[in-house]
């Protein structure tokens, strides 16, 4: 059902965003890579096309809104159209609350929740010309659940579930489906230097399946959340 859908992934240069778009890309997507890392991009592209897949490439930092704003110009140009938008990048800084840096606070908020506020109102005013499509935000069970020394990441966390819920309200007489994705811990280099060992942790492979079955639900099928959670 993913064949010749315009998908929007942003974080596609590594961990998770870097897997779900090899994955999709099996099913015929049409990928648009976005991320920070023009390295980071091409190395995922490259794994897209050795297999006969289609990506294209974009950078952007999405925490700047004018950069949103020309992706989606880009988009709207080059595609017409955006079928799936995966707000799959993020950042995390763990510690007290008292030791956080303002500038890690801001980047956590910059990129969590007001990345994911801008690329889903950009790609919303494109989704709405055709009453289509459908978002989803991988959200992380920090925002379901508070955890210790997580206490901002949490608060983004909880932002984006926030804004997740209210659309769903907003966009509940329309045919554009959200979706949030509440995502534990997974074997990406998101933790590198945070944690020493996460071989307990789920792979990355496995939650991108699970992501793909979401996606591959029938139109007249909507669902507003998974929990994707180690044992």
């Amino acid at each position: 059902m993913l064949k010749d859908k315009v998908i929007v992934i942003t974080g596609a240069g590594s961990g998770l965003g870097k897997v779900m778009s090899v994955l999709f890309a099996q099913k015929g997507a049409k990928l648009i890579l976005v991320g920070r890392g023009l390295d980071k991009l091409e190395r995922t592209a490259k794994l897209v096309r050795d297999i006969e897949g289609y990506a294209d490439i974009f950078t952007a930092d999405i925490t700047v809104y004018e950069e949103v704003k020309r992706l989606f110009k880009f988009v709207k140009a080059e595609y017409y159209r955006v079928d799936i938008l995966i707000n799959n990048a993020g950042v995390g800084s763990f510690g007290k609350l008292e030791d956080l840096s303002l500038e890690e606070i801001d980047k956590m908020v910059d990129t969590n929740l007001k990345g994911t506020i801008f690329c889903t109102q950009k790609a919303l005013s494109l989704m709405k010309l055709e009453d289509q499509g459908q978002i989803v935000n991988i959200i992380s069970t920090a925002g379901k659940r508070g955890k210790a020394e997580e206490s901002v990441y949490s608060a983004s966390k909880f932002g984006v579930s926030g804004l997740t819920k209210s659309l769903q309200q907003e966009l509940k007489e329309s045919k554009i489906k959200i979706t949030g994705v509440y995502v534990g811990g997974m074997e990406t280099p998101f933790w590198e230097g945070v944690r020493d060992d996460i071989s307990a942790f789920m792979s990355a492979d496995n939650v991108a399946e699970a992501i793909l079955e979401l996606l591959d639900k029938p139109k007249n099928m909507n669902v507003s959340e998974i929990v994707i959670d180690r044992n």
